[in-house]
């Protein structure tokens, strides 16, 4: 019943197609070491995609705080032709045709399961290519992020920061630590990669308010009642997922893992909260008792504050690494940004209201969370290549993390071991994968041999072997990627 995957703006000036195709010949042209070093996120912007357009300006590319700006890395030098408006009519017929001759017999492959569904547009044009009941709905596993992520965007835009903050509370002498359900939130004196909300942070500048009013001495408490309804997730205590809070560090992960399944504390808010009392204590402020729950006075001024990783990164983390946490507070701040209430069930309402609003037909879908790990979630694979599609639109740019944060075959992520090595989708295929037991599934973006971005989806159930389905699925991608 668990998900047993593996791992965890808009450019002006820059065309869709160059965004995606360039990221694609980096994954060719570059080692996989260099791939590796760029980082899978920066602040919401792939690094590699980044560059060109820092190579622009005067100033380099990544922001990393105090001190030169850097300059430019160089570009790999491009490998494939520009990418036009698509195939004339009768090109792109034959084309179709050809596609379907080889994935038919593909799809039919008894590893993949019972069912199959299958959905292969063209971004550029809108025009499917092939599909085989792409309007079924089936259960999508991890696959399903895409539709939270594209959500999410909708909702609130790349740019947006949850707020984690510090407030005076209602007793004399005491603080409020508040949570804003910042899934990027660290205790951690070094940050993991990729900015976002720091405890040791906000301690120091919690401290210095502190010091600066005369106050030496304070009782901490914690305020997490932004969620609402259940904290566990329906499949209960899982090492894939800590209860969904709106107050945690490091994902409540009681070691140095930054993603993949680890055993989570019980209460991650109350131990954000021991934490942040530690951190103040360093820094000269005396804390007395324990931290305890309390609710934080409306319109409260902070004493201070810290800023997650922008929600472009946020999503970029979140498919890349297949992270359930970062997945279920998305649904949550899209809930919110709704005016939904956050907990599961106003997260489906937000994110079915979202998505039917970027004009995608959600008939038959349920986001009963957003993370893939239910069996009640119901996406189809025309549903999810609608989204990508919509993602590649020029018209919606704060889309774009959908795809920047793919994985890419061979190199991150979920498909890093997966259409490696000689595979014609190495570095070409971009997706998002999806495992649970008897359910595997793989949605994404190929730049195909004639220079079209292909969006495609296939959904499976009933599988015998997991392993033998993935290497099935990964058969389709690459038909995808390679067939004129």
């Amino acid at each position: 019943m668990c998900d047993r995957e593996r791992g965890w703006s808009e450019v002006p000036l820059v065309k869709t197609w160059q965004l995606i195709a360039g990221s694609a010949v980096a994954g060719l042209a570059l080692s996989v070491a260099v791939v590796t070093a760029s980082g899978p996120w920066d602040s919401g912007q792939r690094k590699a995609e980044r560059d060109k357009a820092a190579s622009w300006g005067p100033t380099g590319g990544a922001d990393h705080g105090a001190g030169p700006l850097p300059q430019a890395a160089p570009s790999a030098p491009g490998v494939l032709g520009a990418i036009g408006p698509g195939a004339p009519r009768n090109e792109a017929a034959a084309a179709s045709d050809g596609l379907a001759s080889v994935l038919r017999p593909l799809l039919a492959d008894p590893a993949l399961g019972t069912v199959r569904t299958a959905s292969v547009v063209d971004t550029a044009t809108g025009q499917v290519l092939y599909e085989s009941g792409a309007r079924d709905a089936m259960t999508p596993a991890s696959t399903i992020k895409i539709a939270t992520a594209a959500a999410a965007l909708a909702a609130l835009g790349p740019e947006h920061r949850i707020k984690t903050t510090v407030v005076p509370g209602a007793a004399p002498g005491q603080i409020l630590l508040v949570g804003g359900g910042d899934p990027s939130l660290t205790a951690k004196k070094k940050r993991p990669a990729g900015s976002g909300g720091s405890l040791v942070a906000l301690a120091a500048d919690t401290a210095q308010a502190l010091k600066a009013a005369g106050t030496d001495t304070v009782s901490v408490g914690y305020d997490d009642s932004l969620y609402t309804g259940p904290a566990r997730h329906p499949i209960g205590e899982n090492p894939n997922i800590a209860a969904v809070t709106a107050l945690a560090a490091d994902e409540g992960r009681p070691d140095d893992s930054t993603s993949g399944p680890v055993d989570r504390s019980d209460d991650p808010a109350q131990d954000a909260a021991r934490a942040f009392a530690a951190l103040l204590t360093e820094r000269g402020i005396k804390v007395t008792g324990q931290p305890a729950r309390a609710k934080a006075a409306g319109g409260a001024q902070p004493l201070a504050v810290t800023l997650s990783t922008p929600l472009g990164g946020l999503v970029e983390r979140m498919l890349t690494n297949s992270d359930n946490d970062i997945a279920e507070a998305l649904a949550r701040q899209t809930a919110l940004a709704s005016g939904q209430p956050a907990s599961f069930e106003g997260g489906e309402k937000a994110v079915t209201s979202r998505l039917a609003s970027l004009g995608v037909d959600v008939s038959g879908s349920r986001f009963a969370d957003g993370s893939g790990l239910g069996r009640t979630d119901k996406v189809s694979s025309g549903l999810l290549t609608g989204l990508l599609a919509k993602a590649a639109d020029p018209q919606r740019p704060e889309l774009r993390p959908v795809l920047t944060g793919l994985p890419v075959a061979g190199f991150t992520g979920t498909l890093r071991t997966r259409n490696a090595g000689g595979s014609p989708a190495a570095g070409l295929v971009r997706a998002k994968t999806g495992t649970l037991t008897g359910v595997n599934s793989l949605a994404g973006t190929v730049v195909d041999r004639s220079g079209r971005l292909l969006a495609f989806a296939f959904l499976t159930a009933n599988s015998p072997d997991g392993p033998a389905a993935e290497k099935g699925l990964d058969r389709l991608a690459a038909a995808v990627a390679s067939t004129p």
